[in-house]
């Protein structure tokens, strides 16, 4: 069983600095993690031995189902998060990895790459958002599963490699759709009402159906492969007692680190140091 607590440090010490970015040495090697969500858009900076030193999101609506729907929307925040941090550093940032939904590469890889890019940092690396998460998560015989706003995510790792990814359309946003029917309100107020977490014990038993139709996803991917334990990540794990709730329907051990919402988004800035450092196993 993955052991948190090195997870939970890093994460915290990312959300700590969205207020209070680190301080940084004239010179000294950054790099980058750029998340293009479905809810959020999302930049990490770390320095070389992975360490968080600034961390910038804003609200967007620019990703669909894990597509890139807005392509200038989503340049025009992504430039923005560039040059709040290049500001509050001192420094110009000049690389960065990015991720995209499992199996999606021919579909949107070119996009999200783009997307990067058109800020002038250089793309590294593309990785699969549950496995830029696994970066961060460390599971050697288990299965990472990055529920989004559009879509779940979910890599299974056997030996500490990824053996199977898949992405199917479900996620935060079917929740908001689902909430905001039951509730006669709006989607965009559903989708407020969602993330206050005074809310969860009371929009749990209304979205349990489609928390079903997740766990039927990793059912599916993890089908024959013997894992021992499923760790949820993304913004739509922050729902308390989501995981309990798979875990009931699967039969096997869920758990959810702390702040998923920035497991992705760290993983990946992860992956960029990981590249940075050569060839790797």
């Amino acid at each position: 069983m993955v052991d948190f607590e090195l997870t939970n440090q890093r994460l915290q010490e990312l959300v700590d600095c969205v207020d209070h970015p680190k301080k940084v040495k004239e010179g000294q090697p950054l790099y980058c993690g750029l998340d293009l969500g479905t809810a959020f858009i999302v930049l990490v900076v770390l320095d070389e031995s992975g360490n968080p030193i600034d961390c910038k999101y804003q609200f967007a609506d620019v990703v669909r189902d894990g597509m890139v729907v807005n392509y200038i929307g989503a340049c025009d925040i992504a430039a923005s998060l560039k040059a709040r941090i290049e500001s509050e550093l001192g420094v110009e940032l000049d690389r960065c990895a990015v991720a995209i939904p499992p199996e999606t590469e021919a579909l949107d890889g070119g996009a999200v790459r783009n997307v990067a890019e058109s800020t002038g940092l250089t793309c590294t690396a593309v990785f699969d958002e549950p496995t830029a998460a696994n970066l961060l998560i460390g599971t050697d015989n288990g299965a990472v599963v990055d529920i989004g706003g559009g879509t779940t995510g979910v890599s299974v790792f056997k030996d500490g490699r990824a053996i199977k990814c898949v992405d199917e359309s479900t996620g935060g946003t079917h929740f908001s759709l689902v909430l905001a029917g039951a509730k006669g309100m709006s989607f965009g107020d559903a989708e407020l009402y969602k993330r206050d977490p005074e809310h969860h014990k009371e929009i749990l038993p209304i979205v349990s159906p489609t928390i079903d139709k997740v766990t039927s996803i990793i059912q599916r991917a993890c089908e024959g492969y013997g894992v021992d334990e499923v760790i949820l990540v993304g913004g739509t794990a922050e729902l308390n007692g989501i995981e309990d709730r798979i875990q009931r329907e699967l039969g096997i051990d869920v758990r959810k680190p702390n702040h998923p919402s920035f497991v992705t988004p760290l993983g990946i800035a992860l992956g960029c140091v990981r590249e940075a450092r050569g060839p790797h196993p």
